[in-house]
């Protein structure tokens, strides 16, 4: 047992000897400025300066170290201690190193570090954040600390807010063929073109800014992107509403038949109503399901739903004029011919006026003669 117990504690300080100590940073960074601040197009000269405090009562400090991406560096940084600078350091490489030798003082010492950088923001493929300083501890055995101070800005591609301009010119110019080619169906088209122009204006605004304001173009063309496609569902709603509209026009013919129809009392128990009003029925269903879809924003499904509607009132419609023929035919021998049925039924009666008229005339001449002779024999 004994043996084992050794052993372990062997592997522990073994494993102690090859893992480094995890760092916690003995600094904190203060007075940081930037300018310009925010977001950087590639070759734009950026300036910052700032503190490293070391912990105070600490006689060991880990040497620092000093990173940038930006591109043409130059460094310089002096050590205060107690308010005393000892000395000005210059650097022009990307990586700094602040000898631990430079920061060890008497335990109680104030000692800081005052930095100033100068760089060219890098060009970048794409808009991507990039470091403009970090800050680590590097102990005696080359170990980084795991707890470096980081400041990072974005960098712009200035070719990313180009092709979202043309992006968003490429929607909108296909939203304005969908709005004429809607208008042209005869559909409402007033709210998306308000849309439209909403859209056009963000990206106006969006081509006029300068490149150093990427982050507000790109805010604007991303608020005209959802303008754009609040416009498309706003297009899809209003063609699914003229849809269901065009549905609706053979119920209302139809009903007019179906009221005609029932009040005639020898028609008003017809079989053949019974259909008509069963399959008007059919297509005022599809039509309510057509405008519980638009309700729910499933445009598609409402304009599928009308289209069922229109068909099914057509034939309602349609039968509902085959009945009408079928009850005319009872009274009009000529009614089954259709059109040419009723004009010879008009033909017919012409005629027979004609012939009662003409009839008419010479009863009238012959009572005329009979009357005249009379008067002559006195």
């Amino acid at each position: 047992m004994m043996k084992r117990l050794k052993r372990l504690v062997w592997i522990i300080a073994l494993f102690l000897i090859i893992v480094p100590a995890v760092s916690v940073a003995s600094y904190t960074v203060n007075s940081l400025t930037v300018s310009p601040s925010g977001t950087l197009v590639p070759s734009t000269t950026v300036d910052l300066s700032f503190t490293i405090q070391m912990a105070s009562g600490s006689t060991e400090s880990n040497s620092l170290q000093m990173y940038t991406q930006l591109n043409n560096p130059k460094w310089s940084y002096v050590i205060n201690v107690n308010g005393v600078a000892n000395g000005l350091t210059g650097a022009s490489s990307k990586t700094v190193t602040i000898n631990s030798f430079l920061l060890n003082y008497k335990s109680g010492d104030d000692v800081s570090v005052g930095v100033t950088l100068e760089g060219t923001a890098p060009t970048v493929t794409q808009t991507s954040n990039q470091t403009l300083v970090q800050i680590n501890e590097v102990d005696s055995n080359g170990n980084l600390g795991n707890t470096p101070y980081t400041l990072s800005t974005l960098v712009v591609n200035t070719n990313d807010v180009t092709t979202a301009i043309a992006n968003a010119n490429s929607q909108l110019s296909q939203f304005r063929t969908d709005i004429d080619e809607k208008a042209a169906m005869d559909i409402d088209t007033s709210a998306a073109e308000a849309k439209y122009n909403d859209a056009q204006t963000q990206i106006t605004q969006a081509q006029s800014l300068p490149t150093t304001q990427y982050t507000t173009a790109l805010n604007d063309l991303t608020t005209a992107a959802s303008t754009i496609s609040d416009g498309e569902t706003l297009l899809d709603k209003a063609w699914a509403e003229s849809e269901i509209a065009t549905a609706q026009g053979p119920v209302n013919n139809v009903d007019a038949l179906i009221a005609y129809f029932q009040g005639n009392s020898s028609t008003a128990n017809d079989a053949r109503l019974s259909t008509v009003i069963t399959e008007r029925e059919i297509a005022v269903s599809y039509i309510s399901a057509a405008n519980d879809f638009v309700t729910n924003g499933n445009y598609a499904s409402a304009r599928s739903k009308a289209e069922q509607a229109y068909t099914q009132g057509n034939q309602s419609y349609n039968d509902a004029l085959t009945f009408q023929a079928a009850v005319e035919a009872t009274w009009n021998p000529f009614a089954g011919l259709g059109s040419v049925g009723s004009i010879f039924s008009s033909s017919v009666l012409i005629i027979v006026v004609g012939v009662i008229t003409v009839v008419l005339i010479i009863v009238g001449i012959i009572i005329y003669r009979k009357r005249s002779r009379w008067d002559e024999l006195g």
